[in-house]
């Protein structure tokens, strides 16, 4: 027998209810995180025009929306310019499996961004707990290497939250669900790819 979350409630009603509950994070969100995503879109605009680039990373979902801001730089986002620089250090499986056979599994990004980063960079990288070890890792390596982090997180902030140094930046998604703070991090995602194109292109 298939397990039922709630038999009195129609599937329809279910759709409603996630509907109603990402909008109303997306508008709680709205009122405590804008003043954070205009700053990490012009600390990343400032970077760019001191031809530095931008690497991403997460896991799982986390991952593909760190894959989804890269491409959206390197290829286009809604108007026609030229691409702009970013890394996935999600996307190479033979990096990864090695770093992580070879080393640990929490040492895949932070080795990356050792051989890739350069001061001046940005790291962007998305964690819904704030508590993934390997992004912690690489904060701590990007400190090293004199970039600005820019971590998209959500619930508490985790353990990431008290880590960042003063020229961080940390956008919290108000809320406990993983799914609905993935939604809104696809959402800042596109805020920062439009404030982005707006900045350099105009428009």
């Amino acid at each position: 027998m298939l397990f039922r979350l709630n038999d009195a409630m129609t599937l329809q009603d279910r759709i409603t209810l996630l509907f109603n509950q990402s909008i109303q994070t997306k508008m709680d969100s709205l009122h405590v995180l804008s003043e954070q995503i205009e700053i990490a879109a012009q600390k990343i605009v400032a970077a760019l025009l001191n031809d530095k680039k931008v690497l991403t990373c997460g896991n799982g979902g986390s991952a593909g929306d760190a894959q989804h801001f890269s491409s959206e730089m390197l290829n286009r986002f809604e108007r026609e310019r030229p691409p702009l620089p970013a890394i996935a250090l999600s996307t190479d499986t033979s990096t990864i499996t090695s770093i992580a056979n070879d080393y640990h599994f929490d040492d895949i990004f932070a080795k990356q961004l050792r051989a890739l980063g350069q001061a001046g960079d940005i790291l962007l990288a998305y964690t819904t707990s704030g508590n993934s070890a390997n992004i912690i890792k690489a904060l701590t390596t990007a400190h090293d290497k004199d970039m600005t982090s820019i971590i998209l997180t959500g619930k508490n902030g985790g353990m990431i939250a008290s880590l960042l140094n003063d020229g961080d930046i940390e956008i919290r998604v108000p809320s406990e669900s993983t799914a609905r703070i993935q939604e809104v991090h696809l959402l800042i995602n596109h805020c920062l790819c439009d404030l982005i194109d707006h900045q350099l292109f105009g428009g």
